[in-house]
């Protein structure tokens, strides 16, 4: 299957000032598959070394971090010789010898030839316990699992992705139940590897779900594995209650939900722990959407979505009955499916950060405020073809913003400077910006 973060990976390599890549991402979104697929199809050759229970690199990393020493090290572990020149290196489940992290300091310092590429399943909690290594020193890439476009790949319809890259709309239209029917099976299987993988090979929605749970399982292996004992009951509690707080209308996270008097300090260290996972996507409000969104940001206040929309429908037993059941499915459980759908599809979007937005009195609420630097962009999110969004119109009367973006299983179209994106067609809100700024600047 191709991931587009390919394309991010060849601008790294051919970059002037390549420094080690770190990809960082939840367990089981192909951070493994994609080194190696990377290695095979854009080097000569490659040399994988995985980090876990590795007797032999704990020790070549405990002594001292000449970077010649390593390389000579590594060429002795893989029976082979390492050309900087066309050989990728990869270090896989680098959380587990910390000094590996630090040595890429060095790498970059003393031996920039070298094209090396790090991951690893926890990567993020390893980092945040203050694990050796400066920053500036190194690069970063956030892999998330597969998008709807990538899906639609994944499944053989390239050409739709290309129908909607062209942003041809009225094409689009045509072809408009294809795109629906193909997002009703994301919805269920959602963007893991393994899951799509398996719905390729087999057509069984039973054993897609099979695999969902056994991720989830896994999940859950890992917090009592990894995590201090005295949180792991709490990140439970909280990882359990996210599909409850997404089936409030008002979807922000209340701690209350979790067990009652439950208080937000009681949780931040699990909350933490699930976010330098991967497992969580944290979305915070704002009460003022005025340029930067971060000097805004409330920072109590927040919704919380999972790494993945197919594990959500799985956590809440979502059967497969309801891929059959007309639109009802992006209407399940108050929208939260949807607005799960919508949010992972954004994060995969470079340099935006993504917020949401209510008035004090709770009155108005927009589903998210895009920041990509230089406008605030709100997008009201519908579950079906239903268009009216009176949060949208206060806040388009009152704020006046440049564009608008309201997504449903509506068809494209243009109002002045409210558009109306299709859900199957959210990540092109990008382009829409770029045909903004190219009218802007011929005016």
């Amino acid at each position: 299957m191709y991931r587009f973060a390919i394309e991010n990976l060849n601008k790294w390599k051919n970059s002037k000032n390549r420094k080690p890549l770190i990809l960082e991402g939840a367990r089981q979104v192909g951070k493994t598959w994609l080194m190696k697929e990377f290695g095979a199809k854009e080097y000569s050759d490659t040399a994988y070394i995985n980090f876990d229970s590795n007797s032999r690199m704990q020790e070549l990393f405990s002594a001292d971090l000449d970077t010649n020493r390593l390389i000579l090290g590594i060429e002795l572990y893989i029976g082979k010789k390492i050309n900087p020149d066309n050989t990728l290196i990869i270090f896989d489940e680098v959380q587990e010898v910390p000094k590996a992290l630090s040595s890429l300091k060095y790498f970059y310092e003393n031996a920039p030839q070298y094209h090396i590429i790090c991951a690893g399943s926890l990567l993020g909690i390893a980092l945040h316990e203050g694990t050796s290594f400066p920053v500036g020193k190194v690069d970063f890439l956030k892999l998330y699992p597969l998008s709807y476009q990538e899906f639609l790949m994944a499944t053989g319809n390239e050409q739709f992705v290309e129908l909607l890259n062209r942003q041809d709309y009225e094409m689009v239209a045509n072809f408009r139940q294809t795109y629906t029917d193909m997002l009703k099976q994301y919805y269920f299987v959602g963007g893991m590897p393994e899951a799509v993988l398996s719905f390729l090979e087999e057509k069984d929605f039973n054993e897609v779900r099979r695999i969902q749970r056994h991720i989830l399982d896994a999940y859950g292996q890992d917090f009592s594995k990894h995590a201090p004992n005295e949180i792991v009951p709490k990140i439970r509690m909280l990882w359990n209650s996210i599909p409850s707080q997404l089936a409030k209308e008002n979807k922000k996270f209340i701690y209350g939900l979790i067990r009652e008097g439950a208080r937000a300090r009681d949780y931040e260290v699990a909350m933490m722990w699930l976010n330098d996972c991967g497992l969580v996507h944290k979305v915070h409000r704002i009460n003022m959407p005025n340029l930067p969104l971060k000097a805004y940001e409330d920072i109590k206040a927040f919704k919380l979505f999972i790494v993945d929309v197919g594990l959500l429908g799985c956590m809440v037993g979502l059967g497969q009955q309801t891929l059959l059941d007309g639109n009802d499915l992006f209407k399940e459980f108050k929208g939260a499916l949807t607005e799960q759908y919508v949010l992972q599809q954004l994060v995969t979007l470079t340099d935006i950060s993504i917020y949401y937005y209510t008035n004090d009195r709770n009155s108005c609420e927009i589903d998210f405020l895009i920041d990509n630097g230089e406008q605030i962009i709100p997008v009201e999110v519908k579950a079906e073809i239903n268009l009216k969004a009176k949060s949208l119109k206060t806040y388009r009367d009152k704020y006046n913003p440049q564009l608008s973006v309201r997504t449903s299983m509506s068809d494209y179209k243009k109002e002045g400077n409210l558009i109306n994106l299709p859900l199957y067609a959210i990540t092109e809100i990008k382009k829409q910006l770029i045909n903004q700024e190219i009218k802007k600047e011929k005016v």
